[in-house]
């Protein structure tokens, strides 16, 4: 990403600056997080470190680290709006994460993609080796009433 672009984004870990109203839209629309409830959202907010993206108070782009901050993160949520992808905000957005100084400890990443493999991979994402030694419980009725 040029200079020219650096200057004119930043990136913030102020959950206040956060706009939850978009962030939510965009959620409950992903292939991901398909019909999440605002709460839902809210909740997995305050519980992890988020980052958000902004072009001078607009934010534009959004993640957040489940994390104990030793240990083990868990990379999620992460996404740029359609209108300034394309632009090397990704890859920067994602290496600054991974560089985050609190996280420098944490040894193992985790992260859940269908289609961003190659941006993940240049910052050193594998597929499993074992994927026998991962499971994953899901509850099919988390986002009913």
């Amino acid at each position: 990403m040029n200079e020219e672009l650096k200057h004119k984004f930043y990136i913030s870990t102020d959950k206040s600056k956060l706009n939850i109203k978009m962030i939510h839209v965009f959620l409950q629309t992903s292939y991901w997080a398909e019909n999440i409830p605002l709460a839902i959202v809210e909740k997995s907010i305050n519980n992890s470190l988020c980052f958000g993206l902004y072009e001078d108070n607009q934010q534009v782009g959004f993640a957040r680290v489940i994390t104990d901050y030793a240990t083990s993160a868990l990379l999620k949520d992460v996404f740029i709006l359609e209108p300034y992808r394309g632009q090397g905000l990704g890859k920067w957005f994602v290496q600054y994460i991974l560089e985050y100084p609190e996280l420098q400890d944490v040894q193992r990443w985790l992260l859940g993609t269908k289609d961003a493999h190659g941006l993940y991979r240049r910052y050193g994402f594998k597929n499993l080796t074992e994927p026998e030694r991962i499971m994953i419980r899901l509850n099919a009725h988390a986002y009913e009433d």
